[in-house]
């Protein structure tokens, strides 16, 4: 690919940061080499949040709905605005599956805010997932070398054990040995938590770890995939273990993203593998309690944009 990548960057929970850090991209030079962006959302919001945070800069819109400023108040849980970011994001991902752009970038939505609109969602990843036909997919969290990869993702924590599965396991695994070698790594080491505190000490705290991740483990390893584990999770985020990996296979949501977040939270982008389709976002959410005050960080959506721009070409 000779030209710039066309990006399709939705605008997020218009009650959030998300329109802030849209038009920022949208306006940053450095970003406009790296890629074309054209905004997917509200044309007035879009236009609001260009004036306020990029005075003289014109934002390309592909405009999706009709939400205006009057009809919401920022920094507060409204379903019309969790509508309006759905939507944002399905007509973003119908253009990158007829290969109308070349990837999307996503602000951050709000669960809640869609779920009181009476849509019942989860989340960015298994929305997108579920329109590209895709059923084998896993969520990565990445910032340079620093990769995780997640079992389970949107899911109560009750229900993890009975989620995490050898079959998952080995396949979240070929996916992250696959971006892993996308993205520059020859010979990639992975590293694998345990479900279990302690790695489940020999099954005196719990025989999961016994049952289904040492078995699942020795099947990768069986395909040729080198990775080690499964590790007490509360040991595989330090820095002396960090360094020997290329990527870390997560068994659940908090489990990964909390220390992902400890170490990377201003460049961290998370990304879905597995779709046909690129796919990334901010590792955040809308962060209500600062939304159009112009305090944003734009630190990990500019990362998600490069990041996307660096998969299309």
């Amino acid at each position: 690919m000779t030209r710039r990548p066309l990006l399709a960057l939705t605008f997020g929970d218009p009650a959030g940061i998300g329109p802030e850090l849209a038009v920022k991209a949208a306006a940053d030079p450095a970003l406009q080499q790296t890629a074309e962006l054209i905004l997917y959302g509200c044309p007035e919001i879009i236009r609001a949040a260009a004036a306020r945070f990029t005075p003289g800069f014109t934002p390309s819109i592909n405009p999706v709905g009709a939400l205006t400023m009057d009809s919401f108040q920022p920094g507060e849980l409204n379903p019309e605005c969790g509508l309006a970011a759905m939507h944002a994001v399905t007509a973003a991902v119908e253009d990158a599956l007829t290969r109308r752009v070349d990837g999307i970038v996503t602000a951050p939505m709000n669960k809640a805010a869609v779920n009181r609109a009476g849509v019942a969602f989860t989340g960015h990843t298994e929305l997108i997932a579920e329109m590209c036909g895709v059923k084998d997919y896993a969520m990565m969290q990445s910032a340079g070398g620093l990769r995780v990869v997640f079992v389970t993702t949107h899911i109560a924590l009750a229900k993890v054990a009975s989620a995490v599965t050898a079959e998952r396991i080995i396949r979240v695994a070929q996916l992250l040995n696959d971006v892993c070698r996308r993205e520059g790594v020859a010979a990639p080491r992975l590293a694998a938590a345990a479900i279990n505190p302690h790695a489940g000490e020999n099954g005196y705290m719990g025989t999961e770890d016994e049952t289904v991740t040492k078995p699942a483990l020795a099947a990768i390893r069986n395909q040729g995939i080198e990775i080690d584990g499964p590790f007490p999770p509360d040991t595989l985020f330090i820095p002396s273990t960090l360094q020997r990996y290329d990527g870390i296979v997560s068994m659940y949501h908090d489990q990964g993203h909390i220390p992902f977040k400890m170490l990377a939270f201003d460049r961290g982008v998370n990304s879905t593998l597995g779709l046909p389709i690129i796919r990334t976002s901010p590792d955040h959410g809308t962060a209500f309690e600062i939304a159009w005050q112009g305090k944003a960080n734009t630190g990990s959506l500019f990362a998600a944009v490069r990041l996307a721009a660096r998969r299309a070409r």
